[in-house]
């Protein structure tokens, strides 16, 4: 079973479209059985995530810091692994994942998703990672680094190391195809 981990907000977002797309997400994973990895939260995308793939009988590992975990863990999840820290959270993340998805969300998602592409960038990992472009929210991210490769701050071929989609199947179809 492939294990993808999803970053994303632990705030549901101005509109039902973000949490309705992260319940879609977690239904394709139940459905496709992949086992999701995630922050371990019980509210906003990363907890409608969680229950769309739980309520599913699909497979859950949720990493949370022993600091959220009485705030926000999820308690409904066979598997919820409690870490002293952000970084042995992102490391734990990283390591029982095969790839990456990035659904909207706020600092700490960018921070995850950062990190990832860095780690890719320096050779540390090879694992596919994929933008979830709900309804435009990445748009001026994408904006970003374009502008990063015009202004020569970062290399064209890195362009490669993510993708960015709109929809949730097209992405993990997309994800699988990779491998």
């Amino acid at each position: 079973m492939k294990k993808i981990c999803v970053f994303c907000g632990s705030k549901s977002g101005t509109d039902i479209k973000y949490i309705n797309e992260a319940k879609k997400l977690g239904s394709i994973f139940a459905r496709e059985q992949i086992h999701l990895v995630y922050g371990g939260a019980r509210i906003g995308l990363m907890g409608a995530i969680a229950d769309a793939v739980v309520a599913g009988s699909g497979a859950v590992t949720g990493v949370i810091t022993d600091l959220l975990n009485p705030i926000e863990g999820h308690t409904g999840l066979d598997d919820l692994r409690i870490v002293p820290n952000m970084h042995d959270r992102k490391s734990t993340m990283y390591s029982i994942s095969d790839a990456f998805i990035i659904m909207p969300g706020g600092f700490g998602t960018m921070d995850e998703f950062f990190e990832t592409l860095t780690w890719s960038q320096l050779n540390i990992h090879k694992k596919p990672i994929g933008i979830l472009n709900v309804d435009g929210y990445y748009k001026t991210l994408n904006e970003l680094f374009e502008n990063m490769i015009a202004e020569g701050f970062v290399a064209k071929e890195y362009r490669d190391l993510y993708f960015i989609e709109n929809d949730s199947e097209t992405l993990v179809k997309r994800i699988k195809e990779m491998g």
